[in-house]
């Protein structure tokens, strides 16, 4: 692995130069779809420092009157028997239960929640005056890349995503070494606590920056916020004809989710990095190896993005 960096300004966006190089791609200890473990390699790339921030996001939708997917009514075709009434435009807000749960039914912590968008996170009433630093979420894939595009950038694949968090440390368990918590400290905006009622953590997202940079110089690579790639999702790194895999040690709830027929029935893509959600008792998915699935044309309150651009 090389993965030499230095920060600069790419016409007025702060990213940092990441040298290419080869890495171990993948982990074998946690969830089937991170298998195989094999090299990959990178060329040499630009990321943004920090994911994009509702400020950044601002600029955009002010530039050119973009109107987000969640900000739109939803189509009647996509939601056969839908109650008309409730085809109005929203999205998906993380809501803490009261005690212990089912940690296999997601439904038990998200509600639809109409109104709410990257203005309104959490629905009619809420604002993101106080949260300009924070990352943008509620943005669905076709956003995230309208923003790129404008932006004159690209959302990085799924290798460039893996490459970068792990920050030159090629092969450990979590983009600092092998322990979660090294020390007692969180390195990265994930849950503390119980899942999904007892967070002694930040509890939602938090400004970018908060927690210590990877070896790259890049910030919240890993928690915070999901993260979308432009690489459509496998279940797995090679093709599943390829040779027979177990299920792993922890069973995939997350794709369980993204399957359901709650779920509309689109395209997915790849989300890297983990979020303010991830709990070793139910997602230990800040690692640099995890990834998730998730349907273009759904945000949610725990998803933003970064971008790329070629060297």
């Amino acid at each position: 692995m090389i993965g030499y960096s230095w920060g600069m300004t790419v016409d007025g966006h702060d990213m940092v130069m990441i040298g290419g190089g080869s890495f171990r791609m993948g982990s074998d200890e946690f969830y089937s779809d991170e298998r195989p473990v094999h090299e990959r390699r990178v060329d040499p790339f630009f990321l943004d420092r920090y994911a994009v921030t509702n400020a950044r996001f601002a600029e955009f939708v002010d530039a050119t009157g973009y109107v987000t997917i969640a900000e739109r009514k939803l189509e009647a075709a996509a939601f056969p028997g839908a109650d008309p009434a409730d085809l109005v435009p929203g999205s998906m807000v993380f809501t803490p239960t009261r005690g212990p749960v089912d940690l296999g039914d997601w439904r038990g912590w998200w509600r639809w929640q109409p109104g709410a968008y990257w203005r309104r996170p959490f629905g009619p009433g809420s604002s993101i005056d106080a949260r300009m630093q924070h990352p943008v979420v509620h943005v669905a894939f076709e956003d995230a890349a309208s923003f790129a595009d404008w932006a004159g950038l690209r959302l990085p694949t799924e290798a460039e995503h893996e490459f970068a968090s792990r920050g030159g440390v090629d092969g450990a368990r979590f983009a600092w070494g092998e322990e979660p918590y090294p020390g007692g400290i969180a390195q990265a905006n994930s849950w503390l606590g119980r899942f999904p009622y007892d967070n002694r953590g930040v509890g939602g997202t938090a400004k970018v920056g908060t927690y210590p940079a990877n070896g790259f110089g890049l910030f919240d690579m890993i928690g915070n916020v999901w993260e979308w790639t432009s690489d459509f999702y496998t279940p797995r790194h090679v093709r599943l004809s390829d040779r027979p895999v177990d299920a792993g040690k922890r069973e995939n709830l997350l794709a369980r989710a993204s399957a359901d027929e709650a779920f509309p029935s689109t395209a997915r893509r790849v989300l890297k990095g983990g979020s303010f959600l991830c709990s070793p008792e139910y997602c230990l998915r800040f690692r640099p190896a995890a990834r998730s699935p998730q349907s273009e044309d759904t945000g949610m309150s725990h998803i933003g993005f970064r971008c790329a651009r070629d060297a």
